[in-house]
């Protein structure tokens, strides 16, 4: 289907306005209060997925270590996605599914937030390290689409995007960060002590 950049942003906008009447903002509401209480209560954020849900979750714990719309202090946040030489590593010596779950078990502690990215909900990685996760008593939390899969199953807060087109869930995730990055700046406001 060949759209006009107007006709592909107007679809675009009726996504979104479909997304927002079901369950999804609720569900990015629970997201946002996991990532607040354990911010606030000391522990960081793991964020992992494949491909663009890779680069989602590397630019949303850029985002949180540096600074989103205002200055305030640097939030613990990793994104399990970026050391190159560990994942190629694991995924030679383990298996491509031990990618995210071996580093979890290295640096995830109670009291941290295991956030995976998957827009099928079906990515054998993610899977594994959220069950991984929770074996470990770290909090689980999941954006997904087509359904939410077994890997909203095995979250405890799962966020599922109504729809069963990537590109769309992308966008619809690359929001849901956002959101959870202006929820972050207003409870950690620069100079606070929230």
């Amino acid at each position: 289907m060949d759209l006009s950049a107007r006709e592909f942003l107007a679809d675009r906008a009726r996504r979104f306005e479909a997304a927002s009447a079901g369950e999804y903002p609720r569900q990015i509401e629970a997201l946002a209060s996991a990532a607040l209480a354990c911010l606030r209560a000391g522990g960081k954020i793991l964020a992992f997925g494949n491909g663009g849900s890779a680069a989602l979750a590397q630019h949303f714990a850029g985002e949180l270590t540096g600074r989103f719309l205002q200055n305030r202090r640097p939030l613990p946040a990793l994104s399990l996605t970026a050391e190159t030489a560990a994942l190629t590593a694991i995924a030679n010596d383990f298996g491509y599914a031990q990618v995210f779950a071996r580093p979890l078990e290295a640096l995830a502690r109670p009291g941290d937030l295991a956030l995976g990215l998957t827009t099928s909900g079906k990515s054998p990685s993610v899977l594994a390290a959220l069950e991984c996760a929770r074996r470990l008593g770290v909090k689980t939390a999941l954006l997904s689409g087509k359904g939410g899969g077994p890997a909203a199953r095995a979250a405890e807060v799962a966020a599922v995007v109504p729809s069963d087109d990537t590109g769309f869930i992308q966008e619809a995730h690359a929001a849901a960060l956002h959101y959870l990055c202006h929820r972050l700046d207003a409870a950690f406001p620069e100079g606070g002590s929230t």
